[in-house]
């Protein structure tokens, strides 16, 4: 983990506003896609456009290729846990479960499934959250 104070963590640059517009432009534009397709938005969704906007933020912003190369890594490991969900949340709306309960137990499962995934991978010497 980094050092790096807060006050530059939370000091917002003009670049920082056109990422963030950009960012949100591509979530509007895919939501903007469910409207007339479900699938074509769940593949856009499933694409790793989040990610590949951090990594192509980061490379502007001067970071070393080691730490893209981690946060890639760590992407990995940590979409892992997350894949149930797109199995269970549709179960359970299915099953008659509101959708606000639905999406609250699934955030539990999520956290509980990252938890379970971050003690393995310990075991066998990856470590996602650093002591």
């Amino acid at each position: 983990m980094s050092n790096i104070p807060w006050s530059k963590i939370l000091a917002v640059t003009p670049f920082d506003l056109v990422k963030v517009l950009l960012t949100a432009a591509i979530i509007l534009f895919v939501t903007k896609i469910q409207l007339f397709s479900d699938k074509l938005s769940a593949l856009l969704i499933a694409l790793p456009l989040t990610s590949l906007l951090a990594m192509v933020w980061m490379w502007h912003g001067g970071e070393k290729a080691s730490r893209i190369a981690g946060h890639a890594e760590g992407t990995f490991w940590f979409v892992l846990p997350t894949l149930p969900m797109f199995l269970i949340l549709p179960w359970m709306l299915r099953s008659g479960w509101s959708f606000w309960t639905a999406l609250g137990a699934n955030c539990v499962l999520t956290t509980a499934f990252f938890w379970i995934t971050v003690i393995l991978l310990r075991k066998v010497g990856i470590d996602l959250m650093p002591k």
